[in-house]
């Protein structure tokens, strides 16, 4: 996109996003790595806060699909992100190592939706988006062993589907399997798509820059603007001035 027509809107949404995100690892640091007492944290209020950074952040990112000019470079490089954030927590961090975090599986996504989009684009926006928002809430609970979502469990899913790394990348992880961020293919695929069917259903209605292209937020415009460096640099940071101001 042009400067003139870039949806500033979507950008200050993700600077937003990312803040909020920042703050809730602050917190997760102090709670798991330096013992403070943290019980709201731990608990319901502390998993809606968590869960809608991972919605936000994966909705925005299907919504954005359509607007990048190269999807193979873009997934590239943020999955090698999450390569980096994988090598650096399990060499430095073992205890908050990620495996299968959320910038793995959104460049895995990205690369995912080249080959999807040409069976996506024959699909109707409205239907399209609702048809899988009922397949992420049918496959909510598959990484914890069932369908359903959150509490609703529908059925049991066969055991033997949750065996090694490769099927814990796809939303079937083993029973050793620990990651303190993990995002695989399924359910949150089925999230990302929605994102990009919301895009359709704003375009085809012409709401897009009706509603995203105004907005003038200078700093969440940039965080947006440069969201993989902020996602890289913001917990080297926040690690760094906690081990200075809490020795």
């Amino acid at each position: 996109m042009t400067k003139s027509t870039r949806l500033h809107l979507l950008d200050a949404l993700r600077g937003l996003t990312l803040i909020s995100m920042a703050a809730y690892h602050a917190m997760w640091n102090l709670v798991h790595l330096y013992g403070i007492d943290g019980a709201w944290f731990t608990g319901s209020i502390g998993y809606a806060w968590q869960q809608s950074i991972c919605w936000t952040f994966i909705l925005l990112s299907g919504f954005c699909f359509s607007l990048s000019r190269n999807h193979i470079k873009r997934g590239l490089l943020i999955f090698s992100g999450g390569v980096i954030v994988s090598l650096v927590t399990h060499l430095v961090i073992p205890a908050a190592r990620i495996t299968f975090g959320i910038l793995t599986f959104t460049g895995s996504a990205v690369l995912l939706m080249i080959p999807l989009e040409k069976l996506l684009k024959k699909a109707s926006p409205l239907p399209g988006l609702i048809v899988s928002a009922m397949l992420f809430a049918l496959l909510r609970n598959v990484p914890k062993g069932s369908l359903g979502f959150e509490g609703l469990v529908l059925t049991a899913l066969p055991r033997g589907l949750y065996r090694n790394h490769l099927t814990a990348f796809l939303g079937f992880p083993q029973p050793a399997f620990w990651s303190a961020d993990y995002f695989p293919l399924l359910p949150w695929l089925c999230l990302f798509v929605c994102g990009y069917f919301l895009f359709r259903v704003f375009h085809d209605r012409g709401w897009n820059e009706k509603l995203f292209a105004r907005g003038n937020f200078p700093l969440l415009n940039f965080l947006g603007r440069h969201s993989l460096m902020v996602y890289l640099l913001h917990q080297p940071v926040i690690y760094g001035l906690m081990a200075l101001l809490l020795q």
